[in-house]
């Protein structure tokens, strides 16, 4: 049976070292020898493994290797390298679509979402002889381990893929409108007044934006929720 590790994807754009100019043509590597480079837009994904690590290199200097059971979001690894001034191009930078990184990110890991831990019912299928048992069922619900990795992982993105929700709402562009705030006063003040999950996702834009505007009354006067 193929591993359900190989369905797996590192996603991310490699930037200069001011993170404002995203680099073309670096090589990403993986200790089982794939490889791939990045786009004119600095963009790069690879195949990986939960025992893979990664390498950027770029001008003949290679960096450090990631593991990627340590990596905190697979799908917006970012990573800026040094590069000298005079080998940047001019670029082009795109925003990012929130709604279609989100559909990728649902079909790069459908079988890590789609994963049900084997039970009764899944390995019972009916047939022109009748009842029966799924021997590929039966296999899978020995394989303890493995079935205990997936839905660690499987927790993992539900996770990061909730934060990016968050993050997309409770951006520091809403909150520099609504706030005025920038640099490491708005960095505190979106980690004091982070907003839940639930709260995100269930309140509407008037309540929400309003939610933000009390948070920086509470913020000026050195209270906190």
């Amino acid at each position: 049976m193929q591993s359900l590790a190989a369905q797996y994807k590192v996603k991310g754009t490699v930037y200069d070292s001011s993170r404002t100019y995203p680099l073309e043509a670096v090589s990403i590597l993986n200790t089982r020898g794939g490889g791939t480079i990045t786009n004119r837009d600095g963009h790069y994904e690879i195949d990986v493994r939960e025992t893979d690590s990664l390498w950027f290199s770029y001008l003949g200097k290679p960096t450090m290797k990631f593991p990627v059971l340590k990596i905190a979001d697979l799908f917006q690894f970012d990573i800026a390298l040094r590069v000298p001034v005079n080998v940047l191009k001019e670029v082009i930078v795109k925003r990012r679509d929130y709604k279609m990184d989100s559909l990728n990110f649902r079909r790069d890991y459908a079988k890590v979402f789609d994963y049900r831990r084997p039970n009764v019912e899944s390995m019972t299928s009916i047939g022109p002889m009748g009842a029966g048992i799924d021997i590929n069922e039966l296999i899978r619900a020995f394989q303890f381990r493995k079935n205990k990795s997936t839905l660690r992982f499987q927790e993992r993105l539900l996770q990061q893929e909730m934060d990016r929700f968050i993050d997309n709402r409770f951006s520091k562009a809403l909150v520099l409108r609504l706030t005025g705030l920038t640099g490491e006063e708005q960095s505190r003040f979106m980690a004091l007044y982070r907003p839940s999950y639930e709260f995100t996702l269930y309140t509407n834009d008037y309540y929400f934006q309003a939610f933000v505007k009390e948070a920086f009354e509470k913020f000026k006067s050195g209270k906190s929720f």
